[in-house]
């Protein structure tokens, strides 16, 4: 049973990127939604199976604290309907940081999860090339940005950023030439993916990710730093002939949005929900009633993971979400060389997109910091590789991913 939840693990965390693209309609949902659901079935009799438990990680007690605070939000809640549809939502996004910090024990499963991202990332950059190249994308001369199908523009961006820095990440650490060319091959893709959603938020998330990832090759080895900034420059060159002038032209508002504080209308999201925070400081109006808190159309969204959870759950939802990223840094200056740097760089970018966004709310959140999690118990580095940290020799030879590849033994984790 641990070996399967060990495969749906992989699976999970290959499917999140792209999740929306493949949505089955209800009662299924997205394709991350029915694997996550599969993984909690067969998580429960794996873990009522063993012996002894471990002893749960400070993050995973105040996620779990988070939860338990949103779902109380009910009692008091002004929409109880939208509320108890937030818990269920919130049940199943934040699942995975409990689930990886009991399953996931030895370093060479956390390497298959980070190269599930990995792939799960390019598949990402393949389906939102295909929108750019579609027939109704070409019919428009004026469209400036280009999704996957059924994927939200800043989603995407916010997705791509975070796997620069694992990107960079994998390619210090591994020995298998295919991991590394695919994780090379993912800076050029992902970059002009990026471009090609003209999301502002996304693209300053890009240029922290690709600063963190250069921060690691210059403290592994500072010539594949130098071409690594060869081949970038390249690629964004080569990204004037192929990203539409429009696209370009969006992004070039950013200077103009911090000028004006208007952030494309988010400045004025944020003042209403601040305005509604002060009448309900301390408990908030309950999980999902952001808008009808702030008097926003029912579509809209905070835009601030932050000022989501001042506005739904009041103080106490605010606090615990500044612990769990105080745990979560803990966790990662835990680590080593360029393990601290790749995932200080991560949860950097995390930060800036998770400012301009609501993201409280999504898989991809709380899969990175179920990575953290992993981080902070020493599964970043191998511990027979000492020496991998410094970048003197890369980690273990790994196939990129497969199912087979995962042994009962690493599985038992």
């Amino acid at each position: 049973m641990q070996r399967i939840v060990s495969i749906l693990l992989v699976l999970y965390a290959f499917a999140v990127p792209w999740q929306y693209a493949l949505d089955l309609g209800e009662p299924f949902g997205n394709v991350a939604r029915i694997i996550g659901l599969l993984l909690l079935a067969a998580s429960i009799p794996a873990l009522l199976a063993r012996r002894r438990w471990s002893r749960p990680h400070p993050l995973m007690l105040l996620v779990l604290a988070l939860f338990l605070y949103l779902s109380a939000t009910y009692l008091w809640s002004i929409d109880p309907l939208a509320t108890l549809d937030k818990i269920r939502a919130y049940f199943q996004v934040m699942m995975i940081v409990w689930i990886a910090g009991e399953f996931v024990e030895r370093p060479a499963l956390f390497r298959h999860l980070l190269r599930a991202m990995l792939l799960g990332s390019l598949v990402l950059c393949a389906l939102t090339f295909a929108g750019f190249l579609s027939a109704s994308a070409a019919a428009s001369a004026e469209q400036a940005r280009f999704t996957a199908s059924g994927q939200d523009p800043n989603d995407i961006a916010r997705f791509l950023d975070l796997i620069f820095p694992i990107a960079a990440y994998l390619i210090a650490i591994e020995r298998s030439l295919w991991t590394r060319l695919l994780a090379a091959l993912y800076f050029p893709l992902g970059l002009l993916a990026v471009l090609l959603t003209a999301s502002r938020g996304g693209f300053l998330g890009s240029v922290v990710a690709l600063l963190a990832a250069a921060v690691l090759f210059l403290r592994w080895r500072p010539a594949v730093a130098a071409w690594a900034g060869l081949l970038l420059a390249f690629s964004a060159s080569a990204t004037v002939l192929i990203v539409p002038p429009e696209t370009f032209a969006r992004l070039a508002t950013i200077p103009a949005q911090f000028a004006s504080l208007d952030f494309n209308d988010r400045f004025s999201i944020w003042t209403a929900g601040m305005h509604a925070f002060s009448h309900a400081p301390w408990l908030g109006y309950g999980a999902g009633n952001y808008a009808l808190a702030s008097g926003l159309a029912a579509e809209d969204t905070a835009h601030n993971t932050l000022v989501a959870l001042m506005v739904m759950g009041g103080l106490l939802a605010a606090s615990l979400l500044v612990a769990i990223l105080v745990a979560a840094l803990a966790a990662i200056l835990r680590a080593r060389g360029v393990a601290r740097s790749a995932f200080l760089g991560v949860f950097l970018v995390w930060c800036v997109t998770a400012s301009v966004g609501s993201v409280e709310e999504n898989r991809m959140t709380w899969l990175i910091f179920a990575c953290f999690l992993l981080v902070g118990k020493g599964l970043a580095e191998p511990p027979s590789s000492p020496e991998s940290v410094s970048g003197l020799q890369p980690a273990s030879p790994t196939p990129i991913l497969s199912a087979s590849a995962i042994s009962p033994q690493e599985s038992a984790g």
